[in-house]
């Protein structure tokens, strides 16, 4: 029984989608990124290529030095917040400095006009 369950657990952390699971993502030193989704956080190493191709697919939009969002994801972006679930759990948003804000507001307008 242990055994099945180490092996779910060890699927679910392999074969996640980035631009379908993941609400946001920060990058670390040496190429280590945490992954942050609805239920897990996950940390993997990724090569410079994958993480260009995460940021050059139009799906993530950076809102810090490493921190880049779900823009698909994101539920709202109010009072210096981004949140990505209706229970608004602390683990679920991401600050974000006021005078940023706008900008976010105006790149996810564009991507979603009935958002926001």
């Amino acid at each position: 029984m242990m055994n099945v369950i180490a092996e779910e657990t060890r699927n679910i952390y392999e074969s996640f989608e980035v631009e379908k699971d993941i609400y946001y993502f920060k990058v670390g030193r040496l190429g280590l990124v945490s992954f942050h989704g609805r239920n897990y956080n996950i940390k993997k190493t990724v090569t410079t290529e994958q993480l260009n191709s995460y940021v050059a697919s139009g799906h993530f939009i950076k809102v810090s030095s490493n921190c880049y969002v779900n823009a698909g994801k994101v539920l709202s972006l109010a009072d210096g917040m981004i949140c990505f679930d209706r229970s608004y759990s602390e683990t679920k948003q991401i600050q974000v400095s006021k005078w940023r804000q706008q900008g976010i507001k105006n790149l996810l307008s564009a991507r979603n006009p009935m958002a926001m």
